[in-house]
């Protein structure tokens, strides 16, 4: 490890800066040589003097440079420095030319005047009371957050960390955090908790403080929305908390109904057992109840030419609707919500493009939508419709603190006489509950899924509690078309869900089982058949076509270390190929990557040369360039190439191997799954359900029987506690 050393300048330029989380490029002079500076250094400016601590590095391309630890800014003092600090352009307000005049008046005690006596810069022509005040609270601000960043840096803040704090507190930051350390990890600021214990500690806060009971009762709900819980039991929350807090039982209970009580946490009874809610999700999921009732009372016209036009349909296109089908069709059109589930084969998407044709046909605008992108395009192919993500559907945008909020809502209601949601499954609370908002009085929604799917990644059980509260029009479709039963893929899936072991001795089909017991000769089999056997047999391109789904990240048959190794085989390094390495992982040009989460500012270029912007979860593509000059990638989607930016390049993964759960939404010509030690939380029906429905033309398993007996027999479904059935009034509606 390098020595760490202490450096001491004045800034020459800054060249670079990320104004989100402040790392800065910029040249200082330390009187001897002019030395590059990396690190996170926000606010800084040319003219500015450092102390600064570090290390020096030296970067393959860009050379020797002194990374900065941490940085203390020398306050300007002669008249020289002041100008060069103010005519750098740090102050808005103020210019070279406006600099020269301030410190021309009032010499080395410009900031002063600036900080404390703005009005006295309306003695110089061209500034007014309002510019100078203006002017004096852009300095006090940015004297705010270097003194935040210098109050907490003695507690092990980094200066990453303080920026969030600021952005959050404001001046009022330093007194708020050392009050109550445990608001680092609210969802605004994203701490953990963990850090937030730490903090504690070193500002000496007792065990028992009341801020750190509030805290831990907080996470440990925040925690297990990533559970999938939107609620806990009241007891359960008070003993996952008194294990974490390691503090007495009765204090805990004491702060809980203070915070019940207060409104801090929301409560509600199902059967006898008190729930404890964070009063966001309970407030959302009591409006999605409300929402939908008065959805089902709206006095929606009566269509009555509908069996009609489905014989016309059913002579244009020779087919012909069951009644399970025709009963679908006539709820969604004719009732204000419809849930329309079923497995693979049982003819979905053939009643969903009848229902959007008949809709069409009386007049009436349908907008489908998605959860992810790769779900939207595959719903747009199968319907011949126009298909958005949910996310661009509402118009997502962001605010000052890059957290996204949607623009249609109550007030501008999307254009839409109906809106069509596919894969129900993967919509959590909080996405319904803005899609609702967003809907205007009398739009009809109908909402496509499979139950025996994996759940939602986000907190709560949509699909299932709807279906459950029994208010809401339920068509289950079970019957498997002819032409999907030549399908072992379609009959297996079928299997599975029914708890009966797949058919894996047929030969002569679309569905293969290779025994393998060793999962390091289960991995070198995966990467044969990727590479060669299934490009050579069927034609698979290894990139486009094979996609190898694995039940976890872990473990030898686990999509981190498959990854790694067909990585090595399909795209070996070489000396054209430029590399980036990113915490954990290494993309290599002309690597299979995956987007891990929807960002609507990536710009993208088509074949057509239209532009537009937006990558989205679920995406995969490969990397074609690393461009170290421009700190720039470019990655090549189905239909459109992308820049990246080397900060948004973590939220870029490798892609020959995927989760299943990563999965959902997509489909792919050729599946491998690998099932063989799959850990026991994960070793369900459902997972291996999902990961077979994902395949289109051929799977293969490979792996145990036993384990693929295992997870067929365990129809163990992850219980998650949510509160929208509570709000439901008891009401039998299914069909």
């Amino acid at each position: 490890m390098s020595e760490q050393t202490t450096l001491r300048g004045t800034v020459e330029a800054v060249t670079f800066r990320n104004e989100q989380n402040g790392y800065t490029v910029l040249s200082l002079n330390t009187d001897e040589e002019l030395v590059t500076v990396v690190g996170c250094l926000p606010q800084i400016a040319a003219g500015d003097g450092l102390l600064l601590s570090g290390e020096w590095t030296t970067h393959k391309v860009y050379g020797k440079q002194f990374r900065a630890d941490t940085a203390e800014r020398l306050q300007p003092e002669t008249a020289q420095e002041i100008y060069r600090y103010l005519s750098s352009r740090t102050i808005r307000g103020i210019g070279p030319v406006t600099a020269r005049q301030i410190v021309d008046r009032f010499g080395s005690d410009s900031l002063s005047i600036i900080e404390n006596e703005p009005f006295r810069l309306a003695q110089i022509r061209g500034i007014s009371l309002a510019k100078a005040q203006k002017i004096s609270e852009e300095y006090r601000a940015q004297a705010g957050l270097r003194n935040c960043i210098i109050g907490l840096s003695k507690y092990g803040m980094t200066p990453e960390q303080c920026i969030r704090i600021y952005k959050q507190y404001g001046p009022a930051s330093i007194d708020l955090i050392k009050e109550n350390p445990y608001r680092i990890c609210s969802p605004e600021i994203g701490m953990s908790f963990d850090s937030a214990e730490q903090l504690a500690r070193a500002i000496g806060l007792a065990c028992n403080n009341v801020f750190r009971l509030q805290g831990g009762i907080r996470y440990v709900l925040r925690h297990n929305l990533g559970n999938g819980h939107t609620c806990l039991p009241r007891h359960k929350l008070l003993e996952a908390t008194t294990r974490l807090l390691d503090c007495a039982p009765d204090d805990l209970d004491v702060c809980c109904q203070q915070m019940t009580d207060g409104g801090e946490l929301s409560f509600f009874l199902r059967d006898g057992v008190e729930f404890i809610a964070l009063p966001n999700y309970y407030e959302s999921e009591r409006y999605i109840a409300g929402r939908l009732e008065l959805l089902m009372r709206f006095p929606f016209p009566t269509y009555r030419n509908i069996n009609s036009e489905l014989r016309k349909i059913e002579q244009q296109q020779n087919i012909v609707y069951e009644e399970k089908q025709r009963q679908a069709i006539e709820a969604a059109v004719n009732r204000g919500a419809l849930i329309l589930t079923g497995g693979p084969g049982t003819g979905k998407t053939t009643t969903l493009r009848a229902i959007i044709a008949i809709l069409e046909k009386n007049g009436l605008k349908p907008a489908l939508a998605a959860p992810t992108g790769r779900a939207a395009k595959r719903m747009e192919e199968l319907t011949g419709q126009e298909a958005k993500t949910i996310h661009r559907l509402l118009e997502v945008e962001w605010d000052s603190n890059d957290r996204p909020y949607f623009c249609k809502n109550e007030t501008n209601t999307l254009d839409a006489d109906a809106v069509v949601i596919d894969e129900l499954s993967m919509v959590d609370v909080p996405l319904l509950e803005a899609l609702l908002r967003a809907m205007k009085l009398g739009c009809r929604l109908i909402l496509v899924g499979d139950t025996d799917q994996l759940p939602s990644v986000g907190p709560g059980n949509i699909i299932g509690d709807l279906i459950e509260c029994g208010k809401i029009p339920v068509v289950r479709l079970t019957e498997i078309f002819r032409q999907s039963m030549q399908s072992l893929i379609v009959t297996n899936a079928h299997r599975i869900v029914s708890g009966q072991m797949p058919e894996l001795t047929n030969r002569d089909s679309d569905f293969f089982f290779l025994s393998e017991t060793v999962p390091m000769r289960a991995a070198k089999l995966i990467c044969d058949l990727c590479s060669q056997r299934l490009p050579d047999a069927y034609g698979f391109s290894p990139v486009q076509d094979i996609q190898v789904l694995c039940p976890s990240k872990k473990l030898e048959t686990g999509s981190a270390n498959l990854n790694n190794q067909l990585q090595g085989v399909l795209n070996p390094p070489a000396e054209e190929k430029a590399e980036l390495l990113l915490s954990g992982y290494l993309l290599r040009m002309g690597d299979k990557v995956m987007q891990t989460k929807n960002n609507y500012n990536i710009p993208f270029t088509r074949a057509d040369g239209s532009m537009g912007s937006g990558v989205y979860n679920g995406d995969i593509g490969r990397l074609l360039l690393i461009d170290r000059r421009n700190a720039e990638l470019k990655v090549q989607f189905e239909d459109r190439t992308a820049t990246y930016t080397f900060d948004e390049a973590p939220d870029l993964e490798l892609a020959y191997a995927v989760t299943v759960h990563k999965s959902q939404g997509s489909e792919y010509p050729c599946v491998i799954l690998p099932v063989i030690g799959v850990p026991t939380p994960l070793c369900f029906r459902n997972l291996l359900y999902t990961g077979v429905t994902r395949a289109k033309k051929l799977l293969i398993l490979i792996g145990t029987e036993n384990a693929v007996q295992r997870m067929t027999e365990n129809d163990r479904r992850t219980l998650r506690y949510t509160a929208l059935q509570t709000f439901f009034s008891p009401s039998e509606q299914q069909i």
